[in-house]
């Protein structure tokens, strides 16, 4: 993230211009473009400020335009409400005192609500680890259990690609939603790890990446293939309980889903799931079934 944390409003402002065609911003297509996306001047025009400023701004040679300014990139760039925050938010954006990491901790109560809640549940942190965890989190998928990354398995691990049917769209969610809780603690450990590692190891996330997208990834509905009772519908709701997040999954009752996951909490035996990592333990330092770190 260092290439970006100097320049991120310019950063931004290029990858969002590149992902607009002409024909999207009502301009005639023309030939020989050397660019993807609309040309800077382009953007000027349509936004109703001179190429030069524009030029500057994408530089980072004027990092402070006015809202108006900004309002009107938004428009000519075609951003939803959250990617119009997220605009503001990186001129906004002021030099700052390095903030005191403190580790992410969950509490003893919510070890407790995951031991009673009969639907898959666990517990991440803002980099999506898996902090803690319920036996139904575990028999949905392995791959929730305590010490793992969502956002790495995801990319990385075959068994969670065949596990999600819209594995492209489930990508793209997840890799805009990191970008998204990110913002401007870019000097993160844990952020700076987790985003070098997979810059490294995926070409996928390279590229989603590049795109600068940022999405909300809260409440929704998910379709999962499981490999012993088939597919599940389930809808995904998440609970901020102090520095971290509840997740839950539930099916609509009564449904093919609902007697599927029925099936599958008859099959499955708590005692196989691994206990929750105790409160505060670092990412780094959890490790997985077979005493390696989490993949």
């Amino acid at each position: 993230m260092k290439d970006e944390s100097g320049n991120r409003l310019g950063s931004y402002l290029r990858a969002r211009r590149e992902l607009i065609s002409p024909a999207q911003a009502g301009l005639p297509p023309g030939g020989n473009r050397r660019v993807p996306g609309l040309r800077r001047e382009e953007v000027a025009l349509l936004a109703g400020i001179s190429p030069d400023y524009y030029l500057r701004l994408e530089r980072g040679r004027d990092k402070n335009p006015s809202p108006q300014v900004l309002e009107s990139l938004a428009r000519v760039l075609q951003l939803d409400d959250i990617e119009r925050t997220y605009l503001l938010g990186l001129a906004a954006a002021r030099p700052r005192a390095p903030r005191r990491k403190r580790p992410e901790h969950v509490p003893a109560r919510v070890h407790e609500l995951l031991a009673h809640l009969p639907i898959p549940a666990f517990v991440e942190g803002r980099a999506f680890d898996v902090l803690a965890s319920n036996p139904m989190a575990v028999a949905l998928s392995p791959r929730l259990r305590p010490g793992r990354n969502r956002l790495r398995d995801l990319l990385l691990d075959p068994e969670e690609q065949e596990f999600q049917q819209d594995w492209p769209k489930a990508t793209a969610d997840f890799v805009a939603a990191l970008r998204t809780t990110i913002g401007d603690d870019t000097d993160n450990p844990r952020f700076v790890e987790l985003v070098g590692e997979l810059a490294l190891s995926s070409q996928r996330f390279r590229t989603l990446w590049a795109r600068h997208d940022v999405r909300s990834l809260d409440g929704g509905s998910t379709t999962v293939h499981h490999p012993v009772v088939g597919d599940l519908r389930l809808h995904r709701d998440k609970l901020p309980v102090d520095d971290v997040i509840l997740v839950v999954y539930y099916p609509d009752k009564d449904s093919d889903s609902d007697e599927r996951l029925r099936l599958l909490a008859g099959l499955s035996h708590p005692e196989s799931a691994d206990t929750p990592v105790a409160a505060g333990e670092p990412p780094a330092a959890r490790r997985g079934p077979s005493g390696s770190r989490g993949a």
